[in-house]
């Protein structure tokens, strides 16, 4: 007769093996991230910050945006895909593997939102964030962002960026300097007004 606890005794044993097995991938990623924040220190804070937080209005804010975006912006950085005398050289000598820890640092940090009092400014950021233009064709920034701009691993987190810098990318597509990502940027852009991209980009940085 099989002893009443033998299949609960079994079970835990199989549990314990299973946690020990895990070790080793947990000592990995605290690696990682150690490595990571090392790499923050040494060359992303000057201009990013150490929590993504990009106090200049020119960087980006890389504070929650998605992992798998960041390694492949910087996997482009690195090989001249696209283009930036700044961030092709920081690029060069990461890892695949140091890029994909950057970004699972910078995903799990936050930034608050700004606050804006151009309340009439707000209302055409939003309009166009989430309805387009259906008189130039311009399709709404929701369409492929989300309705709160989080994005997806493979299009960017918009929410809380730098209005400047969501300004300075959308002319880029429209120049044709950025052709790394999307070619539907290069449309989009091209259909935006001076003043719907600037309250867009003020919309964007409300959203948390």
């Amino acid at each position: 007769m099989a002893h009443p606890h033998g299949a609960l005794f079994g079970a835990s044993v199989v549990a314990a093996l299973a946690s020990l097995s895990a070790l080793p991938a947990l000592a990995d990623s605290a690696a990682d991230q150690a490595r990571a924040q090392q790499i923050v220190v040494e060359r992303c804070s000057l201009c990013h910050g150490k929590e993504g937080e990009a106090a200049s209005v020119v960087f980006p804010r890389l504070a929650g945006q998605h992992a798998e975006y960041v390694a492949k912006q910087l996997a482009d950085f690195k090989s001249g895909k696209r283009k930036s005398e700044t961030m092709k050289p920081q690029a060069a000598e990461l890892t695949p593997a140091e890029m994909q820890a950057l970004g699972v640092f910078f995903e799990s940090k936050s930034v608050p939102a700004k606050k804006s009092r151009d309340a009439a400014l707000l209302g055409v950021g939003l309009y166009i964030f989430s309805q387009g233009n259906p008189f130039s064709g311009l399709p709404a920034c929701a369409s492929c962002h989300g309705d709160n701009g989080h994005g997806t691993p493979q299009l960017p987190r918009l929410a809380g960026q730098h209005p400047r810098y969501i300004e300075d990318q959308l002319k880029q597509f429209n120049t044709r300097e950025r052709t790394n990502d999307n070619a539907v940027m290069h449309t989009v852009a091209a259909k935006l007004t001076e003043l719907e991209a600037h309250a867009v980009a003020e919309y964007i940085a409300t959203l948390q």
